[in-house]
């Protein structure tokens, strides 16, 4: 990399340091769990993990920003999970069990299904990984486990959600896997003899389920409590919205807009727009704010709670949708005649300060912003994101062009949902790269991913995240998410050896030139 800007980028930075300090300027890197390399078919809190922490560390780096940790159904979306407070099995670490001997290494070997080494085959792992964790859950079992102290612990400590997940993952296994709205009625309205049966039926399932998240959650602590003694946050992510299909919609119904059947009545999108004619139908459940307001919003301040106690920061997707939620008669086809309805705005959120205190959270406030979408962001106190990849548009001033941003803002070059920069700037109309060239200064031998990134490291943004495909130069085939679309998506992994020594020492360099390695 040449060092043609280093001088600049020291000046402009030390002329733009009045209203936060060297401390506060810090930078990430933004890499989902099953994105890191491992011989089972998709990331874990295997070693690996434990080595791409030392990368970050490496490359001065304070952040690790994941995407949302949740089990994963149909489309592999983790945005669309089983439970917004369970974690995904798919990332417990086998040799890890292993090493506690409820796992042989023949049995490991039986879930090695990474043929692909740049890429999850979510049906391998699937069709492999829990006939796997069965028998650990046996050998485990026969050891006693649920005896110790720990797991008791462990029990107690989640009985807000732990109970109502491990039946509903067992149900849902013993009814094929469709949709809770499709069981048998007295089950699916939860009448009581229903549950007191299918519990007792049910009972080695659930207690397999149980032990899952026991793994899943002490494996995770210890990657955390790792990342942490390095000087490394994690910042976790809250989909706004449950997934219809989740032990949260099943259990919960009164949180939402249901009928008396426990179907929706309204769902979730967004309106039509330059992107797309019919706009974008989500399909999850709506709140039914009412109730919340009525109960102190108690559900919302124990789900920030536990995320807030598993990561260091939490990112709340749609953050726009507190201030305003885009409404679609459930049964519609497209989104296009949905409508606008009132959200809780920010007295969610003084309410959780009251009850919680003040948390670290960031406010994912993309998208078309409405003045009281605005206001209601300033009024929460959170930092707000920035994408670069949206600053160039010839037709229009940006209010993403980085003269425009504010202290407290988190910068991207771009997110999980858009293209990485080498993919956006191939495929930039004409009158927009030359926009992008002219004010990245980027020339014929500059690589536009990396002036992209010292443009973002160099903005004023008190944290800048950076995208690790965009650190690599990657195309679009290493795009992790293209928005509305199924099937191709959640699936890139970064291979072990593009983790080197040389480019921790690129990034680092970059990091310290724009006083984001204090």
């Amino acid at each position: 990399m040449r060092d043609r800007h280093h001088e600049n980028l020291q000046l402009f930075i030390g002329n733009n340091r009045k209203e936060s300090s060297t401390e506060m300027r810090k930078s990430g890197i933004l890499m989902a769990i099953s994105s890191i390399p491992s011989k089972y078919g998709i990331g874990g809190f295997s070693k690996e993990a434990y080595e791409f922490v030392d990368f970050l560390g490496e490359s001065g780096q304070k952040i690790w920003q994941i995407l949302p940790l949740g089990p994963t159904g149909y489309g592999d979306s983790p945005y669309q999970s089983f439970s917004t407070f369970a974690g995904n099995p798919y990332y417990i670490d086998l040799e890890s069990l292993q090493k506690s001997r409820w796992l042989t290494e023949e049995e490991c070997k039986k879930a090695d299904c990474g043929e692909q080494p740049g890429k999850v085959n979510y049906e391998a792992v699937y069709k492999t990984r829990f006939q796997v964790l069965r028998k650990a859950f046996k050998s485990a079992k026969a050891e006693n486990i649920s005896e110790t102290e720990d797991y008791k612990s462990f029990l107690s400590e989640n009985t807000f959600w732990l109970p109502d997940y491990c039946l509903y993952m067992a149900l849902k296994e013993s009814f094929g896997g469709i949709c809770w709205i499709d069981w048998e009625e007295d089950i699916r309205l939860r009448k009581k003899g229903a549950l007191d049966k299918y519990r007792q039926k049910l009972s080695e399932n659930i207690a397999f389920y149980e032990f899952l998240q026991y793994i899943f959650i002490r494996q995770w602590e210890k990657l955390k409590r790792y990342a942490n003694e390095k000087g490394i946050e994690i910042v976790g992510d809250i989909p706004i919205y449950v997934a219809f299909d989740s032990a949260d919609t099943w259990a919960n119904s009164q949180l939402f807009q249901l009928d008396e059947q426990k179907k929706p009545i309204a769902v979730a999108g967004c309106p039509p727009d330059a992107f797309s004619a019919t706009g974008q139908l989500w399909g999850n459940p709506l709140y039914c704010w009412e109730y919340h307001r009525n109960t102190g919003y108690a559900w919302w301040i124990r789900r920030v709670e536990y995320c807030c106690s598993i990561y260091d920061i939490v990112r709340i997707d749609h953050f726009r949708g507190f201030d305003e939620y885009w409404s679609v008669p459930y049964g519609d086809e497209t989104a296009s005649g949905g409508h606008w309805e009132a959200g809780p705005g920010v007295a969610l959120f003084r309410e959780m300060e009251k009850k919680i205190g003040k948390k670290q959270i960031i406010a994912e406030d993309l998208g078309f912003l409405t003045p009281s979408v605005i206001q209601m962001v300033k009024d929460s106190g959170f930092p707000g994101m920035k994408v670069l990849q949206f600053a160039f548009d010839s037709r229009e001033a940006s209010d993403y062009m980085p003269y425009n941003y504010s202290h407290n803002c988190v910068v991207y070059t771009g997110t999980h949902d858009n293209e990485t920069t080498a993919g956006w700037y191939m495929h930039l109309p004409e009158d927009d790269k030359r926009l992008a060239d002219s004010f990245l200064n980027l020339h014929s031998e500059d690589e536009p991913a990396w002036e992209m990134i010292r443009t973002a490291l160099a903005s004023v943004a008190d944290t800048a995240i950076i995208p690790m495909q965009d650190y690599i130069g990657l195309g679009n085939e290493a795009r992790m998410n293209t928005p509305s679309t199924l099937g191709g998506n959640w699936e890139w992994r970064i291979e072990k050896e593009v983790l080197t020594g040389n480019l921790a020492k690129r990034i680092k360099s970059l990091c310290e030139i724009c006083g984001r390695c204090g």
